[in-house]
């Protein structure tokens, strides 16, 4: 099976182990829902007063005659939406691991042992706090990240036929990356691995990211979806940390047919965050 099956696999088997583990799901859905309620507050706010504020900030533009004043700020309100709206799909999953970090770090801790052929969980051995920081800090650069490849893609998306078609398209594969990047740091960051190493194992399985982020990400999409799959798809990302890292992966605890499969070792450079 290719990367790209074999990360989409993985999505659906952090599904099934949630669904087999009724209390770790229901506990990591908490976070998801909390977040939810932020950013439909916020969203809610900019639909509201965007317009004022595109009003506000466009001054030079009082004097412009009908219909080219409403035409001009009507785009800057939708453009501002737009942009708004996939910065809270970038975005929601940082702010939700962010919120949620006991809870997603016990349920990561928990998929690891039972799919662990030894039933161990690796353990950062750093105070909460800091596992805030780090996840915190780690996460503004991706965000950052994500946002220049959305002003980018924004750009692109007015170069006519290929802005409508392959544009939107590409974006998703780049927010997929994203997201799984976001979701497998909770395993990668108890075993010390640093952001640059971290993308630096994603980039080089890049099918396999995509695989596994891309549907995610187009899921994500849907109201209330993220939610829901934010705990299955913490749990996959968990076993595709293993798989990265060319750890073994005990298959009765994942899938049911006792197997233990091992994926070649990673390239060397994991080190501890700073």
């Amino acid at each position: 099976m290719s990367d790209l099956g074999v990360g989409f696999r993985y999505l659906l088997k952090g599904q099934r182990w949630v669904a087999r583990h009724g209390r770790s799901y229901g506990f990591g859905l908490i976070p998801g829902l909390i977040t939810l309620v932020l950013y439909a507050g916020a969203l809610v706010a900019l639909a509201l007063w965007g317009e004022d504020a595109v009003t506000w900030a466009t001054p030079f533009a009082d004097g412009w005659s009908s219909p080219w004043l409403g035409l001009f700020r009507g785009f800057l309100t939708a453009v501002l939406f737009a942009l708004a709206l996939l910065l809270a799909v970038v975005t929601f999953t940082a702010v939700t691991l962010l919120i949620g970090q006991p809870f997603y770090e016990n349920l990561s801790e928990k998929v690891d042992r039972d799919v662990s052929p030894d039933g161990h969980a690796p353990e950062s051995g750093l105070p909460l706090w800091r596992e805030l920081w780090i996840s915190a800090r780690d996460s503004l650069r991706i965000v950052v990240r994500a946002a220049l490849w959305g002003v980018l893609l924004f750009a692109c998306g007015f170069i006519p036929v290929v802005g409508q078609t392959v544009v939107p398209v590409i974006g998703f594969f780049v927010t997929g990356f994203f997201l799984t990047e976001e979701l497998t740091a909770v395993a990668l960051q108890r075993r010390s691995v640093e952001l640059r190493t971290r993308l630096g194992l994603l980039r080089s399985r890049k099918t396999l990211v995509w695989g596994f982020g891309t549907p995610l990400a187009v899921a994500f999409l849907v109201p209330f979806v993220a939610v829901f799959l934010m705990p299955g798809a913490v749990a996959g990302a968990t076993l595709m940390a293993r798989d990265l890292l060319g750890e073994e992966i005990r298959e009765d605890g994942a899938e049911g047919d006792g197997a233990v499969t091992t994926s070649p070792q990673p390239p060397s450079g994991s080190s501890s965050p700073a």
